[in-house]
Parts: C-alpha cells; sequence; structure tokens
C-alpha cells in the first residue's frame, strides 16, 4: 500500500519528539533529518522536499510552539499542514461546461491505465451525478485498446464510439462529438494514444483533438508506481497541452508515493482522482487533507464512511440492524455482511482507515487474504440450513462433518464458530445502547465520546453534500 514506508518513518520521527517533555531546536533539526531522509526515500521531488523541510522547520523552532505544554503535537500538525498544503489544500472538482456535453480528454503514457481511468470516470459520472456518458477510441495504435474500451463500455452500459484502427484520431473525435450532440449525452471521455516516452507527434496528434474538442477537461493519466517519473511525464505534458489536471493510478500498488506529494508543487495542477484497484468502482476524489492524515498514520474516517455509504446496501443494513436487536443475527447473515465488506474494498486497507489503527503495531503485519473469506464460507456453506440458523447445534461431531465438508480443519471450524458468537455477542450489546465498543474503537473517555461526535458529525455532512451533488446534477441536466 502507497506510504507505508514513509508513514513508518514519520512515527519514528515524532516518536523521539513525544518521549521528550520540552523540545528544544536541536530536538527539531534531529526529527527533520528524518522527515527529510523519509520524504526522499518515498521518491518526492528533491526541490519540494528542500522547501518542505526549510518551511516546517522554521515553524516548529518558533517560541509559542517550543514553549507549549504539547511541542510534538504542535509540530505534527505544522508537518500535516504543510503536507496538505503541498498536496494542494483541497479537493478540485471536474470543470463542467454551461451546456452540455462536458468533454473530458484523457492523456499519458501506455500503460498508466488511462483506458481503464476512462471507464472508471464514467462508472463515478453514472453513480455520482446519475450521468449519460459517451466514451470516444481515439486510441487507434496500441494493439486492443479499442476492444478494451468497448468492453468497459458494456460491463457500465455506456457507449462507446469507435470507428475501428483505420481512420485518424482526430477525424474520429470529431464524428464522436457529433453523435453525442445528437443523443445529448452530457459528458464525452475521449480515450486518445500514449507512447512509451513524449514524443513530436503523440503531442502533435493531442494537440489536433484539443483543438477540435475544446476539451473542459484535459486529465493526465500517471502511474504513481513510477515515482519521479510521473512528475516528469507531467511536466512534460503540462507544456504541450495545459492539463487542467491528473489522476494518479495503481496507488494501491507497492508504491512510495512520491508523486502524490510532488505533481502539484512541481506543475501547479491538482491532482483530481486517484485510483485504487482494477475494478471499475474503484476511483476516488483527491483530499489532500485526508491523504495527509493516511500518511501521519490518523486514519481516514470520511473515506470509510462514503465507501460504506456507497457500497453497503441500506436496506440490507437495516434488517442486519434489526435481527441483531431481535439476537436473530445467524450464519446466513454473517455470509452476506462477509460479502459487503468484500464489495468495499481489502480489508486490511479498511481497518487503516479507523483512528488509531493505522499504526496499531498489532495490524502492521496483517494481511487480510481474500482467500480467508472464502474460506469461511466454505465453513458456512457446509453446514445444514438449521445449523446456520441455530450455531447452538454445532456440537463435536457436527463440527468435523463441516471440517471434512469445508476441506478446513477441525480448529479452523472451533475458531471461526468462537469468532461468530463473540461478534454476535458485541453487536448485541451496542445495540442496546452499551457503546463500549465504540469507545475501545475511538479511546476510551472523551477521547471516545469526541471520536462518535466526529463520526456523526462527518455522517452529518456527508447527506448534506449528497444532496447537494444530486441538485447540482438535476440543475446541469435541465440545461
Amino acid at each position: 500500500m502507497a506510504f507505508e514506508g514513509l508513514t513508518e518513518r514519520l512515527q519514528k520521527a515524532f516518536s523521539g519528539l513525544r518521549r521528550k517533555g520540552k523540545v528544544s531546536e536541536s530536538d527539531v533539526r534531529d526529527a527533520m533529518r528524518e522527515i527529510r531522509l523519509a520524504l526522499l526515500e518515498a521518491d518526492v521531488n528533491f526541490n519540494v522536499v528542500k522547501d518542505f523541510v526549510k518551511t516546517v522547520r522554521t515553524k516548529a523552532v518558533g517560541k509559542e510552539v517550543l514553549d507549549s505544554l504539547t511541542p510534538s503535537q504542535q509540530i505534527i500538525k505544522i508537518v500535516h499542514d504543510e503536507l496538505v498544503k503541498v498536496m494542494g489544500e483541497s479537493a478540485v472538482p471536474l470543470n463542467t461546461a454551461p451546456h452540455i456535453p462536458t468533454i473530458i480528454m484523457m492523456v499519458g503514457l501506455q500503460g498508466a491505465g488511462k483506458t481503464t481511468t476512462a471507464g472508471k470516470l464514467a462508472s463515478r459520472l453514472i453513480k455520482q451525478e446519475k450521468a449519460r456518458p459517451l466514451m470516444i477510441a481515439a486510441d487507434v495504435y496500441r494493439p486492443a485498446a479499442v476492444d478494451q474500451l468497448v468492453t468497459i463500455g458494456q460491463q457500465l452500459s455506456v457507449p462507446v464510439f469507435e470507428m475501428g484502427t483505420d481512420h485518424d484520431p482526430v477525424e474520429i473525435v470529431r464524428q464522436g462529438l457529433a453523435q453525442a450532440e445528437a443523443n445529448k449525452n452530457d459528458y464525452v471521455i475521449i480515450d486518445t494514444a500514449g507512447r512509451l516516452e513524449i514524443d513530436e507527434q503523440l503531442m502533435n496528434e493531442l494537440s489536433r483533438i484539443q483543438e477540435l474538442a475544446h476539451p473542459n477537461e484535459i486529465l493526465l493519466v500517471v502511474d504513481a508506481m513510477t515515482g519521479q517519473v510521473a512528475t516528469q511525464v507531467a511536466e512534460g505534458f503540462n507544456k504541450q497541452l495545459d492539463l487542467t489536471g491528473v489522476v494518479l493510478t495503481k496507488l494501491d500498488g507497492d508504491t512510495r508515493g512520491g508523486a502524490a506529494l510532488s505533481i502539484r508543487a512541481v506543475t501547479g495542477k491538482p491532482i483530481k482522482f486517484v485510483g485504487q484497484g482494477e475494478k471499475l468502482d474503484q476511483l476516488d476524489i483527491f483530499y489532500p487533507d485526508r491523504m495527509a492524515d493516511r500518511i501521519l498514520g490518523m486514519g481516514d474516517m470520511m473515506t470509510l464512511i462514503e465507501k460504506a455509504q456507497t457500497d453497503y446496501d441500506a436496506k440490507q443494513a437495516e434488517d442486519m440492524a434489526q435481527k441483531i436487536r431481535e439476537n436473530s443475527f445467524d450464519f446466513n447473515d454473517f455470509v452476506e455482511q462477509m460479502s459487503q465488506l468484500e464489495n468495499m474494498g481489502p480489508l486490511d486497507d479498511l481497518m487503516k482507515m479507523v483512528p488509531g489503527m493505522a499504526n496499531n503495531p498489532a495490524l502492521k503485519n496483517v494481511k487480510m487474504d481474500p482467500k480467508d473469506i472464502d474460506h469461511l464460507k466454505a465453513i458456512v456453506y457446509s453446514m445444514t440450513p438449521a445449523e446456520r440458523e441455530d450455531p447452538e447445534l454445532l456440537n463435536p461431531s457436527r463440527r468435523r462433518r463441516i471440517a471434512a465438508g469445508s476441506g478446513r480443519n477441525v480448529q479452523e471450524v472451533n475458531r471461526m464458530i468462537k469468532q461468530f458468537k463473540q461478534s454476535r455477542e458485541m453487536m448485541q450489546k451496542m445495540s442496546k445502547g452499551n457503546f463500549a465498543g465504540m469507545e475501545n474503537l475511538f479511546g476510551s473517555g472523551m477521547q471516545g465520546k469526541m471520536g462518535k461526535m466526529a463520526m456523526n458529525s462527518m455522517v452529518r455532512k456527508q447527506k448534506k453534500a449528497k444532496k447537494k451533488r444530486l441538485k447540482n446534477a438535476k440543475r446541469f441536466k435541465s440545461n
């Protein structure tokens, strides 16, 4: 996962400060040295690192910081605020046209995930704005690029305009725009050709498409795993096309994350989206403050709540809550709950979004393999209908039969049944108003209360933002 190495190094730098009641300028210098090395190892641009460390050091050695009761916390806040500033301070929405269609031009090198990102963006627009996008297949050079976009369009039920690979890309775009105009599509996403490196022929072609289409957005798709190369690519494309934004892909891979911290500072262009995973619904808005929270190991509750609201079926969740209250939650419900959680993404990544969990030593090396959930399901599916509904029936002989039927050992079956009962007991307590479990999640006492208040506040804000987004979408369509 991105930033894991950086997070670990930064935690090490801050742990030295936390152990001291008072912090001296010498302590700050030592911490800044660690932070600088951590950023460089994460492949952050050298000039960005130099300016970042200089700014943080200047603010951290101020009298009001060093003389405060919690200087270490204030220094961490300074680092957090500067990370947010480097990455752009706030999320930047898509530019939209005053009248339909809004035209989005996707550009980038081969292998960055441009075609897949075009599909992900179409999927997001459909879900978030009830939009009717059209995708144009203008990459006539990469083998199977047109077929790939057509396949993605079929998966999403999104029309794809294509003329094969024997036509000039500019002419394909011209006719595609005419079709969008005739069909009143409110978004047009143009998938353009890439190269292994920036060359004159590529840029000339992209410039011709730009002159014809007058896109509202020119989004550069870059691979986060290429580190500083991604920043250099962004600089090259920006000089020729005057980009409006960047999409950072493969942020879930084994990457150091330096591109996310460098691109905005070097090019002045915002990162608008990040792609994590290969599924067509795995494209997220880039929030600098949330990314800074993740980098510093503070979790990301807002994104977790958004994922839950998007991917977790509200009706099923309500039915599940009723069963928990009635103490009728059984193994059938357990499997259904696991399936819904799977839709939200890797479980270990979700856990790291919970404040306090991201730098929990117990979770450091935890990797929740999707196969583990398959094994749990196999155990449940090896039970009889009566056993699934009444776990108390599971005596030793039945457990041995289930183990043989599922291909797992008896110890694993016993462990799974024990965990199920413990989970059901905890959910039952929480449903009756005993929030001990929730306080343990956020911390006890005042911290627990603040955590719950923050979570409730974030849910209210999210609902309000969703209503506003749908309202704007309706107004946009009426134009």
